[in-house]
């Protein structure tokens, strides 16, 4: 079976499963999306935001990039922001990355990486701003690993930092922003605990109003 049959054919018998489960279902689908949450996750494949949640489609609006970032200078991801949060009205939104990323890994080697060098200095920043701490770590997987951790804390900040987040709550809608990792080893989900719910968790100069 050629690679294009061998896709259609799980298509068509992943719908049919989901057809006999509930008959209604793509009708449902089809009428409207009202996800409550816009995940921002990384690309790396190994990292589905609906299948690690346990979420149907539907129910999560997603976004991924290399090392799951929040940069202000990124059209793409910034557009996505405004649309979940301005025009679907999520009521969460999720920074997700995940230990062992192949794009922190990379940040933290002096080598150059070909065009994917301009996007993961922005890792090379972070890990700049803690260096001492991630260098005191013992062995390469543990100071990937926590340079993980602090990639999600910093793209949340940006994302509370946003003026489309800002607007948001300064129009009185509720919206949280929460950071979170995954582990690929065991398939489960890490609170970072760095949630922010208002303005008034940010500092002043990021307000817009």
């Amino acid at each position: 079976m050629s690679f294009q049959k061998e896709i259609f054919q799980r298509n068509r018998d992943w719908a049919n499963s989901v057809r006999e489960k509930d008959p209604e279902f793509f009708d449902r689908l089809a009428a409207q999306q009202k996800p409550d949450i816009l995940w921002i996750g990384c690309s790396d494949s190994r990292v589905p935001a609906n299948q690690i949640t346990g979420m149907m489609p539907g129910e999560v609006f997603v976004h991924r990039n290399i090392a799951n970032l929040v940069l202000h200078t990124d059209m793409n991801c910034q557009s996505v922001i405004q649309f979940a949060v301005a025009v679907l009205k999520v009521r969460h939104v999720v920074v997700c990355g995940h230990y062992a990323c192949g794009g922190v890994k990379a940040a933290l080697e002096a080598k150059d990486h070909g065009l994917i060098h301009n996007w993961l200095r922005n890792i090379k920043d972070i890990y700049l701003r803690h260096a001492e701490e991630v260098d005191a770590l013992g062995d390469e997987d543990a100071r990937v690993n926590r340079l993980c951790e602090l990639n999600v804390i910093n793209q949340v900040r940006n994302l509370a930092h946003s003026a489309t987040v800002q607007n948001a709550w300064a129009q009185d809608q509720p919206l949280q922003v929460h950071g979170w990792i995954y582990n690929i080893k065991d398939g489960l989900l890490k609170d970072l605990e760095v949630d922010v719910s208002s303005a008034g968790e940010v500092p002043v100069v990021f307000h817009t109003r």
